[in-house]
């Protein structure tokens, strides 16, 4: 009864989501070109392989550092938040008040704070020539920092609500059977946080691996993420730059399935899950 509920909604995704996955690899193959005559052929993956590939490690190394910056910090805020204290209800406060700014609003603040002519090194009084180069830096430190300034709210929510539900009574057993608060995190509350942590990752590092406002803006021209990269070659006046674009949405889906059967597997391992 709850499947036919949902199914016109999964029915429409599913059109959405196949659909494009599919004309974006047909194009990219050749077989859906928008001008000359379709041919299958690899060409528009090896046109760019070099971008391609440092695309690709770029946008991998953002993305990890992001989802393990912002599961580090959303799990930490989630275990305060689960005390019940005023400090832990002031968290969820901030936290809420995170969820619902975009990321290119997030982004443009990021950018005015801590930028080498922003709002942090003139209220330190340190000269722009001396601020180091967090926007549009060789380390990408102001995109990180953004994707895990709002993420890790989301993770923090998340996990908060599983964590609430369960491990209220889990824990006062193990501290009336004489374990500290430290024994009580490690075996109590970390095992249960495991499967809201994983799910929270998975999404966290699919959605700032394809995301592509936060890398625009406080990004380096060069070298592009993936992201960057496809929308540059998809708005290029040159049409035949249309299958290259689809061959970088194809790579940037590709690995982000296969992340995602990653995330399953391991979340398949937990004990909760079994």
């Amino acid at each position: 009864m709850s499947l036919a509920l949902v199914s016109p909604a999964l029915l429409i995704a599913g059109f959405v989501v196949i659909g494009g996955i599919g004309m974006s690899l047909v194009q990219s193959l050749g077989l859906l070109p928008l001008v000359g005559v379709p041919s299958l052929s690899l060409d528009a993956y090896l046109a760019n392989g070099e971008e391609l590939l440092i695309g690709t490690g770029l946008s991998l190394a953002i993305a990890t550092a992001s989802t393990v910056l912002s599961c580090i910090i959303g799990l930490t805020a989630a275990v305060v938040i689960t005390q019940g204290r005023r400090t832990g209800r002031i968290v969820a406060a901030v936290s809420a008040l995170t969820i619902p700014i975009p990321h290119l609003i997030g982004a443009a603040a990021i950018g005015l704070l801590i930028s080498d002519a922003g709002i942090i090194p003139r209220m330190l009084g340190i000269p722009g020539t001396e601020w180091p180069d967090l926007v549009g830096g060789p380390w990408w430190v102001a995109v990180v920092l953004e994707y895990t300034w709002k993420e890790s709210a989301f993770v923090a929510l998340v996990v908060a609500a599983v964590l609430a539900t369960r491990v209220a009574r889990y824990d006062e057993t193990a501290a009336l059977l004489g374990a500290g608060r430290a024994r009580r995190l490690r075996h109590v509350v970390i095992p249960l946080a495991r499967p809201a942590v994983i799910v929270s990752a998975i999404i966290i590092f699919v959605y700032t691996f394809g995301s592509y406002e936060v890398a625009w803006l406080l990004g380096r021209p060069y070298p592009e993420p993936l992201p960057v990269l496809a929308f540059r070659l998809f708005d290029s006046i040159t049409l035949t730059s249309r299958p290259e674009a689809a061959a970088v949405a194809v790579v940037t889906t590709a690995i982000s399935l296969a992340v995602v059967a990653i995330g399953m597997a391991c979340l398949r391992r937990t004990p909760l899950w079994k």
